[in-house]
């Protein structure tokens, strides 16, 4: 076998011609021009921060912004070795080391063709993406060139990674190389913020039209629902202490008026709530009038037993410092304006519903708060489930002559479970003939589901509000509490007629939401908004009186005869109420005189709000009256205001001013 190994050996010899050692040298010599032709463009390349969106390492490098951290570090090491076999082919040596400045600072080589590449330690944790206390992962590397095979490599601008100028220099030289360009003129290589998808803004509001201006002589009837709720002008608070103005449907002008406590008369012993009415020149329209309708409600001296259940959200969404954190520490202080023989249950809701504390006298502090601060927030929202425990848990609780109340904390976001409004509307409805109401906490920013929360507030039997701040808690859950857990009227409707003798144009100012039809005042089935002990509510008409020049709409040339009827009269007032538990509503009437007493200074605070919420909400029929014309009325009738909320709100017309300009 040997034999016929080498014949074949000796064959292919002597078929194989011999090297010419000068063509041999001659191509050698040509390879190299090549080679050094091909590298780059044939100018010398300037350094510019000018951004390339192609090449390799704008993809590698976003490649890497978008991996798992632990992937990145395994990745990041490959590629790189992979990427310099493939520029320098021939490695061995000397180490990679850390320079003190950004980006690939030095290289040094020696006799040997080896060469030193130096890399910063921020470069290197750039590319890493770590910072200071990465895992022990090394980056030496063995480099090795030919001498003059390859001078200057320049690397520039990736995605993702600032790439801005880092030069990497093969020297055949034994002497090292040290090369630091000062910081500023050749950028590090430093990772750029990260790019956060901003938050989808998912906040609805229930809200309408601006009511517009009727003809009394067409529609002389005005009916709607009062409402004590204030989550509007927390929300408009919010906004603004947030450096921009409100979106125009969170602004519920009743609610802005309605938000702060007035001097009203009370009334007399045995009625529930007592009306005064009053009529003043409206400031922003010189030839029309404002008609001012408060009510006050009575005070509570002997409150009976009270139930609570609070019903809390705890999905995913309520992980935030103004939710869930910010709803807990609302509850503590509430729980401090309970009576001893009170009681408290818990309920949750994420995914599904649980009670997590079982009906508790409100003397076992200790226990409710540990049950409070144990809550955690995660998964969905099944709103569903959670209002059915709760609702099942106050009918446990329940006993002849005791109050029960559910009070819901929420951000709205009620995505799991029955989540239209309108279907929530028809089981809050079933469920509040049972005597137990309905209340609404609403927290947090940018899925706000105000319009949710409202409906299951107004169709509960209950109050809506917005907390925001602790101090918000504060006035809501402790100054408020009476107001808000023991109604002394169910089902309370306005209804306005206006004297088309006396009135030409009228419209209300506010009350988009709760509008009812003619008919719906005299039936007793038609649900309403409720008055609490001591609330107090304020609605505000705007009228044209016959005659006036600042009448908007002609008068009909066959509209209806006048004559005959008093033009002392501007309107007539009726208010529909029922006792708490009783189905059939009494009424209360009064005329609505043109020479009425003047409004009091107090009240007129109430139309400075009322004037800075119609310009909030874009209306066209505040003539020239700005936000500046609103601070000073406010200013003028801020009155007594030993909590601050006028001056707070008068600050806020100022950064409403500040921001509209």
């Amino acid at each position: 076998m040997s034999d016929d190994l080498d014949d074949l050996k000796d064959l292919m010899q002597a078929a194989t011609p011999q090297a010419d050692p000068a063509r041999k040298a001659e191509n050698l010599v040509l390879a190299q021009k090549n080679f050094d032709d091909l590298q780059g463009s044939k100018d010398k390349r300037r350094l510019s921060s000018v951004r390339s969106d192609k090449g390799l390492f704008r993809g590698v490098i976003h490649m890497f912004a978008n991996f798992p951290l632990r992937g990145a570090l395994v990745s990041s090491t490959a590629i790189v070795a992979v990427a310099m076999i493939a520029v320098f082919p021939q490695f061995s040596g000397d180490s990679v080391s850390n320079g003190p400045l950004g980006g690939l600072t030095s290289f040094s080589g020696n006799s040997s063709q080896e060469t030193q590449v130096e890399l910063s330690g921020d470069a290197e944790q750039a590319i890493l993406g770590q910072g200071s206390d990465s895992p022990d992962i090394h980056t030496d590397l063995d480099v090795e060139f030919e001498p003059g095979l390859a001078e200057t490599v320049v690397v520039e601008e990736a995605a993702e990674i600032s790439l801005d100028a880092v030069e990497m220099r093969a020297r055949p030289s034994a002497q090292p190389v040290a090369r630091s360009a000062p910081r500023g003129l050749a950028p590090a290589l430093t990772a750029e913020p990260a790019i956060i998808a901003p938050e989808i803004n998912t906040e609805t509001f229930a809200n309408a039209d601006d009511n517009p201006l009727k003809v009394t002589a067409e529609d002389p009837v005005s009916t709607f629902s009062i409402d004590v709720d204030t989550a509007s002008y927390a929300v408009v608070r919010n906004s603004l202490m947030a450096g921009r103005l409100p979106p125009v449907e969170a602004v519920r002008i009743e609610e802005m008026i309605n938000y702060f406590p007035y001097d009203y008369a009370a009334p007399q012993t045995g009625q529930a709530f007592r009306p005064t009415v009053s009529v003043t020149n409206t400031p922003w329209n010189e030839g029309t009038q404002l008609v001012h309708i408060a009510l006050q409600g009575a005070q509570v001296t002997e409150r009976p037993p009270l139930n609570l259940v609070f019903l809390i959200d705890t999905s995913g969404s309520m992980n935030q410092a103004n939710k869930l954190p910010l709803l807990k520490q609302s509850f503590r202080l509430m729980l401090g304006q309970l009576r001893p023989e009170d009681e408290v249950s818990i309920v949750t809701y994420a995914g599904s519903a649980g009670r997590v504390l079982d009906p508790t006298p409100a003397r076992e502090r200790a226990k409710i708060l540990a049950a409070l601060e144990a809550l955690d927030a995660g998964g969905s929202t099944a709103g569903q489930a959670g209002l059915q425990q709760a609702y099942a848990t106050a009918a446990e609780m329940a006993e002849d002559g005791q109050v029960s109340r559910v009070i819901l904390a929420t951000d709205g976001d009620f995505n799991v479970g029955l989540s239209d409004p309108e279907a929530l509307k028809d089981y809050i409805a079933d469920k509040r003939d049972s005597g137990t109401y309905l209340s609404v906490l609403g927290f947090g920013r940018g899925n706000l589901d105000d319009a949710t929360m409202q409906a299951l507030a107004q169709n509960g039997n209950g109050t809506a509000s917005y907390i925001d701040t602790l101090s918000e808690a504060q006035k809501v859950l402790v100054d408020q509490l009476s107001g808000a857990l023991f109604p002394i009227a169910d089902d309370v409707k306005i209804q306005v007629e206006w004297n088309p003798a006396a009135v030409a144009e009228y419209r209300l100012i506010g009350y988009e939401t709760r509008a009812l039809k003619r008919e719906d005042f005299n039936n007793d089935k038609v649900d309403a908004g409720d008055i609490g002990a001591g609330h107090q509510v304020t609605a505000i008409y705007e009228v044209t009186p016959v005659g006036s020049d600042a009448r908007l709409t002609d008068p009909l040339r066959y509209g209806a005869a006048t004559e005959g009827r008093d033009p002392s009269e501007l309107g007539f007032l009726r208010l529909r109420h029922k006792t708490p538990g009783v189905e059939e509503s009494q009424l209360i009437e009064t005329p609505i005189l043109a020479d009425m007493d003047e409004i009091s200074q107090d009240a007129r605070f109430g139309i400075a709000i009322a004037g800075f919420g119609q310009i909030l909400r874009g209306s066209d029929l505040m003539g020239d009256w700005s936000i500046d014309d609103a601070i000073g009325l406010a200013t003028d009738t801020r009155g007594t205001d030993p909590f601050g909320y006028r001056q707070e709100a008068i600050g806020l017309m100022r950064l409403a001013s500040s921001l509209t300009d």
